[in-house]
């Protein structure tokens, strides 16, 4: 099957996050300035990691909040959420919550599975139900209901001063169409796909049918639409490093090669007994990244990115790579700034 070539029409970036443990305040307030920048800049999406017990966000909703405040255009998504950390009916409040105060701009993702070495966290986590919990796609379905208003409560009306409601407060028509789900199986695409949900597709995927990066995501981003009741119309984001230098200094460029090298060999085959592939990092002048992401074939087929920044560059680095995507390599790949 030829591909299609779309145009980028939308255009994110997502980040991490990172902070110094000992001022953590600069790294988040960092965080923020990249977010108002993006929006400066005409981004139409700005994403946040989840990081737990680590030097990343691990409160990327929060953050998001302070975000909402700060801006007033551009959408503001989690790539991704594991809910297997999170209590759904909470989430579902704090997610709303954070929608309603952005005016609908919140793109929450998710995906499931047992925390990140559970075994050593689970005692603080779940100390009475570790055994029990369902960390499923059951967890997923259990959140959408809940943040399209469903029954969350057997009781509702007014108990003495107070009033009382059975859904999730505040409601947020809509957000429940604007779930993700960050899926690295075709398992997860095409289960994804039948719930109606939206696909976070990355710079990871798990090796089935194909050793080969490109035809795995290609395959699932066709599988997904193909299972979707929205047909081609269904929303698929990719994620892809990419490390434009158009305007980076020496040092910058030197640290960014230096930076892709390193990583460069996780990529030649499957790793890990799950046999997760990585996709290379693209670094380079903006035509020369185009010219890789359009002989893409995966990348052909979708018209929205989360482009991820790399994990351990310093606030400099991002603002001149996310103002370099924007100025240069996204317009080179079709996409007309709206905002």
């Amino acid at each position: 099957m030829p591909t299609t070539n779309r145009p980028l029409r939308r255009l994110g970036f997502l980040t991490i996050g990172l902070f110094d443990p000992a001022d953590p305040r600069a790294g988040h307030e960092a965080t923020l300035e990249l977010i108002e920048l993006g929006e400066r800049l005409g981004y139409d999406s700005a994403w946040l990691r989840h990081r737990h017990l680590q030097h990343g966000i691990s409160s990327p909703v929060a953050v998001l909040a302070a975000a909402s405040q700060r801006t007033s255009r551009i959408e503001l998504g989690t790539a991704v959420t594991p809910l297997g950390w999170e209590n759904p009916l909470r989430l579902a409040e704090d997610l709303a919550t954070v929608d309603v105060l952005s005016g609908g701009r919140l793109n929450p993702g998710v995906s499931v599975g047992p925390p990140m070495h559970y075994d050593d966290v689970k005692d603080a986590l779940y100390p009475d139900t570790a055994d029990a919990e369902d960390f499923s796609y059951e967890r997923v379905l259990r959140l959408v209901r809940l943040l399209k208003g469903e029954r969350a409560s057997s009781f509702s009306g007014t108990q003495g001063i107070e009033t009382f409601s059975e859904r999730v407060e505040p409601h947020s028509p809509g957000l429940a169409d604007r779930l993700w789900y960050g899926a690295a199986s075709m398992r997860s695409v095409v289960w994804a796909a039948e719930q109606g949900l939206n696909l976070l597709t990355s710079s990871v995927v798990r090796a089935e049918d194909s050793d080969d990066f490109e035809e795995t995501q290609l395959a699932q981003v066709r599988a997904f639409r193909a299972h979707h009741p929205a047909g081609e119309a269904a929303r698929v984001s990719q994620g892809l490093v990419v490390v434009p230098t158009d305007s980076a200094s020496r040092d910058q460029r030197e640290r960014y090669e230096a930076y892709a090298a390193s990583r460069l060999p996780r990529t030649r085959e499957p790793q890990g007994p799950a046999r997760m592939m990585f996709a290379p990092d693209l670094v380079g002048t903006s035509e020369q990244i185009a010219e890789r992401l359009e002989a893409n074939a995966a990348f052909r087929e979708v018209d929205e990115v989360a482009f991820a920044l790399p994990f351990t560059f310093e606030r400099d680095d991002y603002m001149q790579i996310v103002t370099d995507v924007a100025e240069h390599l996204a317009p080179a790949l079709g996409w007309v700034r709206t905002g």
